[in-house]
């Protein structure tokens, strides 16, 4: 009997002991958790007003609307991982093995998405650098084309003929990049082919004439003709002329369709229309 009572004591003190310890760290994982929330809510806070606080900053230096969305979707990101690391670390989880793991899907992600991470980079540059905005008509890569969309791995261009291109935005980074609508203005060179005998002087007035005559043409910077080159049996004369970069390929057209008029006209040939003349 008194063995009995012993081991009834026994086994009454050590369910005790284990309902104790039971109840410790359940109130310690129920702090911890209570703690875990509050700071969960105050790093809602903090993101947030960080996420203004850099917003402010990079509308202040005029960024374009692009870029500000791409860095705050970034800062949103990395502000929120840190904050569930922190949480994690709260829970009593060990993030050295956490961090390890992420580390690891990282790495093979990385590996795996080579390339995609080489044109996320680009896009990064396009958009902080701008070396173009959307509506542009840019020359890249071999192609041309207005600028549609600039994306984080891809740039959109539609042709003139109505192609949607895509190009990658790693190897579009790094390449030469020719904006033609970057500037306001563009210049028109028109270099004629003009066969000894005809006069230069005569010719000038002629393609004056024509400039004058076109309303779109602007007068500063002030247009230029004149002979640029001698060559064995014809010369060069040069038209050089400034638009505004919006009436660039209208007034090209109409000089060109202009110029061989008014040169036929006058019964001025080129060496190759002269040569077809003969043969006729």
């Amino acid at each position: 009997m008194v063995l009995l009572q012993a081991a009834d004591e026994v086994d009454l003190s050590t369910l005790n002991t284990i309902l104790h310890t039971l109840l410790t760290k359940l109130a310690s994982l129920g702090e911890r958790i209570i703690f875990a929330v509050i700071i969960y809510f105050i790093g809602i806070w903090v993101v947030k007003l960080l996420k203004k606080l850099i917003a402010r900053i990079l509308e202040r230096k005029r960024v374009e609307g692009a870029v500000l969305s791409f860095v705050n979707n970034m800062v949103d990101a990395l502000l929120k991982l840190v904050l569930a690391l922190i949480i994690i670390g709260i829970l009593g989880i060990e993030t050295t093995s956490f961090a390890a793991i992420l580390a690891a899907a990282g790495l093979a992600v990385g590996m795996a998405m080579k390339d995609n991470l080489s044109n996320f980079a680009g896009g990064v540059m396009i958009l902080l650098n701008k070396p173009f905005r959307l509506n542009d008509s840019i020359n890249a890569q071999g192609v041309e084309g207005v600028v549609k969309e600039i994306g984080i791995l891809y740039t959109v261009l539609l042709t003139g003929d109505n192609r949607t291109i895509y190009l990658p935005n790693g190897p579009l980074s790094t390449g030469t990049i020719v904006n033609i609508t970057a500037q306001p203005q563009r210049r028109i060179d028109i270099t004629l082919n003009i066969n000894y005998g005809n006069s230069a002087e005569d010719l000038k007035v002629i393609l004056d004439g024509i400039i004058k005559r076109n309303d779109k043409i602007l007068k500063v910077p002030q247009p230029f003709v004149g002979v640029t080159l001698i060559n064995n049996g014809n010369f060069d004369i040069t038209l050089r002329v400034w638009v505004q970069t919006s009436d660039y390929g209208d007034v090209n057209v109409g000089l060109n369709e202009s110029i061989y008029k008014t040169l036929t006209e006058n019964g001025i040939y080129a060496p190759s229309s002269l040569l077809v003349r003969m043969a006729e």
